[in-house]
């Protein structure tokens, strides 16, 4: 009996000791993110999913890339999911975060009045529409926000050395994609948005331009540097890099947007 109780005892010390050297030290992740995946409704699908799977309690803020870097750089951030690559360089060149990880993409496209009177419909390539919008002095709506994609729409006006700012027909929202879309829909003009966001909003302007070689929109994972800030939850950072770029979550994004909208809103990186 005494030989039973000694077990028993030892069989409970080292389910603790296992228990213990399992626990997650720091169950919140901070998660500074971009609208697009915010407004899209991604997140809030694979959230749920993550959390279950990892134990993790992801708080998430959602951003133009240019503010959901800065909080990396303030500190206010376990791990950034953007999409402009050249800020996401810098920022790690700074030392502010660990490796970039690009993981998934979709397609930036122009939408806009029905009546599409640029005749931006049949263009091929992005600056093309811009440059019938430009020129047809059509109403623009940007989002002005310093965000991924207002980072990606200028460099298509920097290729055709056209400045729009101050334009009569250059409209500057300043905020999210949505209430860009939204602006956008009720001044009938031309909005460039990425794709999953202009399906989850609701529209009455057209899709006229998609899936150019100059619209592909690339999103990566940066964990926030532990030697600038000790503080950061980098453990848990590495937890969501892996979790985002698994198997498992790659097939929860690929089916995203299948039931909804007929068609697949995200794709996976090949890898080599």
């Amino acid at each position: 009996m005494k030989k039973l109780c000694v077990v028993l005892i030892m069989g409970v010390l080292i389910l603790s000791l296992t228990a213990c050297a399992t626990k997650i030290e720091n169950p919140v992740i901070r998660l500074s993110t971009t609208t697009s995946v915010n407004d899209s409704g991604l997140m809030a699908y694979l959230q749920p999913v993550f959390e279950k799977d990892t134990g993790y309690t992801l708080e998430i803020t959602s951003a133009g890339t240019g503010a959901a870097i800065e909080k990396g750089r303030t500190g206010d951030a376990d791990v950034l999911l953007v999409h402009a690559k050249a800020s996401e360089e810098e920022f790690i060149n700074e030392g502010f975060g660990e490796v970039r990880v690009p993981f998934m993409y979709n397609f930036f496209v122009i939408v806009g009045p029905e009546g599409d009177p640029a005749g931006v419909k049949g263009s091929t390539t992005a600056a093309e529409a811009f440059k019938k919008i430009a020129d047809a002095g059509a109403t623009f709506v940007s989002r002005g926000d310093d965000s991924g994609t207002h980072k990606a729409e200028l460099k298509i006006w920097k290729s055709l050395e056209l400045d729009p700012t101050g334009q009569p027909w250059y409209v500057s929202v300043g905020d999210s994609m949505g209430k860009t879309l939204t602006v956008g829909n009720e001044m009938q003009g031309y909005v460039f948005t990425d794709k999953a966001t202009y399906l989850a909003h609701d529209n009455t302007l057209s899709l006229l331009l998609e899936e150019t070689d100059d619209m592909k929109n690339t999103y990566s994972l940066i964990a926030i540097s532990p030697q600038r800030f000790a503080d950061t939850n980098y453990a848990g950072a590495q937890a969501f890099i892996e979790w985002m770029t698994s198997e498992k979550a790659a097939d929860l994004i690929a089916k995203y947007g299948i039931e909804e909208y007929g068609e697949q809103l995200f794709f996976i990186l090949a890898t080599k």
